[in-house]
């Protein structure tokens, strides 16, 4: 009988060593490039231990993570502010708490903006409930540097991504429709153009006007993809596995539902206006 090699990671171990045994090593300076990583919480504290740790364990020694918590009734909040206080250290763990919830969009605005005043390079946007795999980072960040794209997004829908299995069937065609949906309307060839999993130049982020950003929801990932391709930046996917939340509750309500149904054309209206009276902007020049 063939023994497993001990020296292969299985992909089913969550731990975070073995995520981290499974990440890209990536050369100097790029390892150690200024990313910070800026996770929204709402109700994420069974979670938060478990990414923060995942994150912590990547060979990227610089790297920090900034909460962004709109007061969690099950004490997400004040659980980040120990980790920072006892385990991390406010230098590579901060956490911004805001008064209620506000919305996934908000706390991204207040987020990214926070981490672009405190010097961050590369921003990551990431999910706090363990559906984006933290071992993607490394890869996504040299993806970033090597291609000189704007943004780089991890993609269920690029080549070799792949869905949970046991996402539920209505779910998958939900989210199938949803991007095919929002690509048709707005003309993208973004295979993931609803994906929350990316990671950004801070000099992208400044040209799309992140702050302007009007939308919530996770409509608020497809305007900032539209406003990135109207401005003519370079986008690339990666693929990744993208798994079921491991606790906790889904924040897809019914008027997320409905906003995300409406942006594109809200977004497709508002850029026949801007035609009407100017030229696009130009991109980020190299």
């Amino acid at each position: 009988m063939t023994q497993p090699d001990p020296r292969v990671i299985s992909e089913d171990d969550t731990s975070a060593g073995a995520r981290a045994a499974r990440a890209v090593r990536l050369p100097e300076p790029w390892a150690s490039a200024a990313v910070t990583v800026v996770m929204p919480t709402y109700n994420e504290a069974d979670n938060l231990p478990v990414i923060l740790d995942a994150l912590f364990a990547l060979p990227l020694p610089a790297l920090r993570v900034l909460v962004v918590d709109d007061n969690s009734p099950d004490g997400t909040g004040d659980l980040a502010e120990r980790l920072a206080r006892d385990t991390y250290g406010p230098d590579r763990l901060s956490v911004l708490r805001r008064p209620g919830k506000q919305g996934l969009g908000r706390a991204y605005v207040h987020g990214l903006g926070h981490a672009l005043e405190e010097g961050a390079a590369y921003v990551v946007q990431m999910d706090a409930d363990l559906s984006h795999p933290p071992e993607a980072v490394p890869q996504m960040l040299g993806t970033l540097l090597s291609t000189e794209a704007d943004v780089v997004i991890g993609s269920r829908y690029a080549t070799g991504g792949k869905l949970a299995e046991n996402w539920a069937p209505h779910r998958k065609a939900l989210s199938a429709w949803a991007n095919f949906y929002v690509r048709l309307l707005l003309h993208l060839r973004i295979r993931d153009v609803t994906a929350g999993f990316k990671i950004w130049r801070r000099e992208t982020l400044r040209l799309i006007d992140v702050a302007g950003i009007t939308s919530n929801g996770y409509a608020f990932q497809v305007e900032m993809n539209y406003r990135t391709v109207r401005r003519g930046l370079k986008i690339v996917e990666v693929p990744i596995r993208f798994e079921e939340r491991r606790g906790g509750h889904s924040k897809m309500s019914l008027g997320v539902q409905i906003e995300s149904a409406l942006m594109p054309f809200r977004l497709r209206r508002r850029a026949s206006r801007l035609d009407a009276g100017r030229p696009p902007a130009p991109g980020r020049t190299p």
